[in-house]
């Protein structure tokens, strides 16, 4: 596309190559992208590690479950704060720091000697997390300006986003059967290399927000109220609902939840300005955000159990297994934020992703303990893939389009904040269903047969499909419900947003 401009001496003349800040867009996007995907790896790249580790460590199966928790409640809590940061004290820093903050701790915890070591590095792993992942949403929401580019990067973005976990179970697959479970953890630091380094020379820092304040107050409450719910969800997967370490955080969160909402409408500069919550396209797709990271968990945690244990795949051919679903779910994110959601609107589309998902979960639950990858679990995964490819990208950039630049990193760690809760949620509630499940259908049995120990797994995974499928039907209804209908137009005084 030309475009005009004026030389020096004030004569009019024609450029017809793209000026270097359009070209430097798309290089920021791969750095951004880069950053992502580390972040989104660690939430699974470490479970197929897992085993590796206790036998090479010596913990506990108790133990076992904090590498994954640690990370979880770390970040999960620190989330808002870190956007804040962003918004505070520029993107450019936030970003770098986040980066050379995670292969720090990351390295720290390829080197562990004991449990101690490794879970600490995986919580601070998590609090850097909380800092880059917002960083790089926001960086993306203020750097491409331009509709047709800004729903690209976005398809980009919500792709890895929603894949990250499918590539993270393939690369800790490969780098455990090829190497070691530490390198699960070190390749981190070979990634920050290249994000730093194209960070450094690429961005450029703007802080939006100069002239507000951290709102302390705030801060402590979403942080306490956030933390007590997922570990109060991740309690779950150990103790029964009944018991006062579940059901007394998840009270304890929501009533510092609802303090922290009280206090936003009357703190001078509030860490989430309830401005973005308001707007009812943008809390639809936090609500899709938050669905379809619970019902995600259906696919990667139980699937990888079903692959490896009844399929007999090894970690890598499991991660290698997921590929189909990766690559559907990245085409069907170009077509949603590129084609279909700018001129249908996000009121069918995202409502249809739910239920192509829905769809695709339901038909998975008929899985046998003889079923054939290529017939039971392939067609399935292609058809979820899709699914979420037609949520996850529009709605992260429904999301955060639209807000003031100066909240930018705050929406950004909302999006993020979602995700992460909807996969414990998810997680817990799932682990807990399928669990009862297995036990349901042993009673009565004779428990010591193999053939029934093999149908009982199977059991319990159906049912955490059909509960998944049944978290996409609730999300496309409430997306049906929640979203405006037609395309949306642009806010001229906003910052910018695909025209939906």
């Amino acid at each position: 596309m030309s475009q005009k401009t004026l030389s020096e001496s004030g004569q009019e003349g024609v450029v017809t190559a793209p000026d270097a800040a359009a070209s430097k867009k798309w290089w920021i996007l791969a750095v951004v992208a880069l950053a992502q995907l580390m972040v989104v790896l660690d939430a699974t790249i470490v479970n197929i590690a897992l085993p590796s580790a206790q036998a090479d460590l010596g913990f506990s199966d108790g133990n076992r479950q904090w590498i994954v928790t640690a990370y979880a409640l770390a970040f999960a809590s620190l989330l808002l704060l870190g956007g804040r940061i962003a918004d505070l004290f520029g993107r450019k820093p936030a970003f770098l720091i986040g980066v050379v903050g995670f292969a720090a701790v990351s390295a720290l915890g390829g080197a562990a000697t004991n449990f101690e070591m490794l879970v600490t590095a995986r919580a601070l792993q998590g609090a850097f997390g909380a800092l880059l992942a917002p960083a790089a949403l926001s960086l993306l929401n203020t750097t491409f300006t331009d509709a047709r580019e800004r729903a690209k990067a976005f398809s980009v973005y919500g792709a890895i986003a929603g894949a990250g976990g499918a590539v993270g179970l393939l690369l800790g697959g490969v780098l455990t059967d090829a190497l070691d479970w530490r390198w699960t953890l070190y390749v981190n630091v070979v990634i920050a290399v290249v994000a730093f380094a194209g960070g450094w020379v690429l961005l450029s820092n703007k802080r939006d927000a100069s002239n507000s304040k951290l709102d302390v107050p705030g801060t402590i409450l979403v942080a306490a109220g956030l933390f007590s719910l997922v570990y109060g969800f991740s309690n779950a997967e150990t103790h029964d609902w009944d018991s006062p370490a579940t059901w007394g955080f998840l009270i304890a969160g929501g009533v510092l939840l609802a303090a922290f909402t009280w206090w936003q409408t009357r703190a001078a500069h509030p860490l989430l300005p309830l401005r973005i919550l308001l707007d009812r396209n943008r809390a639809a797709s936090f609500f899709a955000v938050l669905i379809s990271g619970a019902g995600m968990f259906g696919v990667f945690l139980f699937l990888t159990y079903y692959l490896q244990l009844n399929l007999g795949f090894s970690p890598t051919k499991t991660g290698v297994a997921f590929l189909p679903m990766v690559a559907a779910l990245m085409v069907a994110a170009q077509a949603g934020t590129t084609m279909l959601v700018p001129r249908i609107g996000p009121k069918a589309i995202i409502p249809l992703g739910f239920a192509i998902a829905g769809v695709g979960m339901a038909w998975l639950t008929g899985i046998g303990v003889g079923s054939s990858y290529t017939t039971a679990v392939l067609p399935q995964l292609i058809v979820i893939g899709i699914g979420l490819g037609l949520v996850m990208p529009p709605a992260m950039q429904l999301a955060t389009g639209g807000v003031e630049a100066e909240d930018a990193g705050v929406a950004s760690a909302t999006v993020n904040a979602m995700q992460q809760v909807g996969g414990s949620i998810g997680t817990a509630l799932l682990n807990t269903l399928a669990a009862s499940a297995a036990t349901d259908f042993l009673t009565g049995k004779d428990a010591t047969s193999k053939l029934v120990r093999a149908q009982a797994t199977i059991e319990s995974y159906t049912t955490a499909f059909w509960w998944s499928a049944g978290f996409f039907a609730a999300g496309a209804l409430i997306a049906f419900v929640l979203y405006r209908p037609g395309v949306q137009e642009q806010d001229a005084d906003a910052a910018p947003v695909v025209h939906m």
